[in-house]
């Protein structure tokens, strides 16, 4: 009962107030036509009131949002669907969805005619141009009786996901050099021929097929052997993205920093189409849950452009080699640089040499803040044995990614004809 008379409105307040004063003026003025007035408001405001705390409503929600993984610029559309559980009708329903200010504005919705059993769905959409992890809800709820005198507040606590990717651009293929495990241009294949070491083999069981049989190794080992299933090699790519917030410039989506995320999310996608598991590898190190072999699924690149989407700009001056050490040395790495300072080069120089292949954007930060174009990083990198392209703020993706090919026809032909430095 409390509940109901603190969320009476000012109508309800103006007729509590109306039916008091009129039936205090009928007494004075001993008028019972008056007093029939402010008794008829009275009631009409306490009915009311006791109708609603009386009313135990069990109103569900359920929110979906379509689709969960959306890039940056693209519209999401919010369901949402309520139903009235409870035994009573609710009168009305004010609806007010909880929103993040980049994603657009608070929806409101206005539901009439709640009966028992009744069942709604009403939906809005969303949109962002800044990447990001959002959360949407929770949903407050206002129920309103038919005269609008008393309305009662409850909030549904869920909230649903949405995360916004970076934009991604389609990028020409180019040669990217190296060998097969981890550096190559070819397509994944499988091994089914070879001798006993190229295949992986077990004991034979009751009811293999013995076209299966590996004679080179049952001989070998003088017990029948059998090859395994073929286990498919697939070129693998570490994908390094600087994220210092000293090796960058600008604020907010107009920064050097996302113009470097929005570079990685192309190669990223790029590259898992070409075949290759991509890790993800920041200036602290790899990425939670960015093994090559959860890379690997056939071309899902919703893992790695989720982490790509919350990637913050960190603080810590050097870059983190730990991931260096783990693993076969080789494979393909492709890095996203911002201001390359002295005290990176060793690091330059020893993820170089880790490498099969290094190839690298250089974002020519200091053009994110008006000074004049300079191409000093990717003269830095290319002195480290790096293949590197520097992109400014006016140039387009694709054709600082096909500049990496002519940087290597360049290095190619330098490499054949003997020339020296």
């Amino acid at each position: 009962m409390r509940e109901a008379l603190a969320g009476l409105t000012v109508r309800g307040r103006a007729f509590l107030t109306a039916g008091v004063t009129a039936v205090v003026c009928a007494v004075v003025l001993d008028q019972s036509t008056l007093a029939r007035v402010g008794v008829l408001l009275l009631a009409l405001t306490l009915i009311t009131v006791g109708v609603l705390a009386r009313n135990r409503y069990r109103l569900t929600l359920v929110r979906t949002v379509t689709p969960q993984l959306v890039a940056a610029g693209q519209p999401a559309r919010v369901t949402l669907t309520l139903a009235n559980d409870g035994l009573a009708p609710n009168g009305v329903l004010l609806l007010e969805d909880q929103v993040p200010y980049v994603l657009g504005t608070r929806p409101r919705f206005v539901l009439e005619g709640i009966s028992q059993g009744w069942r709604h769905s009403v939906s809005y959409q969303v949109r962002s141009d800044v990447r990001g992890r959002f959360e949407i809800g929770p949903m407050s709820v206002r129920v309103s009786d038919p005269f609008g005198l008393v309305e009662l507040g409850r909030t549904f606590r869920t909230t649903v996901p949405l995360t916004v990717t970076p934009r991604t651009v389609p990028l020409p293929h180019i040669p990217l050099g190296g060998a097969w495990t981890g550096s190559g241009d070819n397509r994944p294949r499988a091994f089914a021929t070879g001798s006993a070491e190229d295949v992986t083999v077990r004991e034979y069981r009751q009811g293999d097929d013995l076209r299966r049989v590996h004679w080179r190794s049952s001989a070998k080992l003088g017990e029948l052997m059998v090859r395994r299933e073929e286990q498919p090699w697939q070129s693998r790519a570490t994908l390094f993205l600087d994220n210092r917030v000293i090796a960058h410039r600008g604020q907010g989506i107009a920064s050097s920093l996302e113009a470097a995320v929005s570079a990685a999310a192309s190669i990223a996608v790029h590259l898992t189409h070409r075949g290759f598991a991509v890790r993800l590898v920041t200036a602290t190190g790899e990425e939670p849950g960015s093994a090559w072999h959860v890379r690997g699924a056939a071309l899902n690149t919703g893992p790695l452009l989720e982490s790509l989407a919350v990637v913050q700009p960190v603080s810590q001056p050097r870059l983190d080699t730990s991931w260096l050490g783990e693993g076969a040395h080789g494979g393909l790495t492709v890095a996203v640089f911002g201001a390359v300072e002295p005290s990176d080069l060793a690091v330059l120089r020893r993820m170089q040499h880790h490498a099969g292949s290094a190839v690298a954007i250089a974002v020519d930060v200091d053009a994110w803040i008006g000074a004049p174009p300079g191409d000093s990083t990717p003269r830095l990198l290319g002195q480290q044995g790096w293949r590197a392209a520097a992109l400014r703020p006016r140039d387009r993706l694709e054709s600082v990614w096909q500049e990496l090919a002519h940087s290597s026809t360049q290095s190619s032909r330098s490499q054949s004809t003997g020339v020296t430095t």
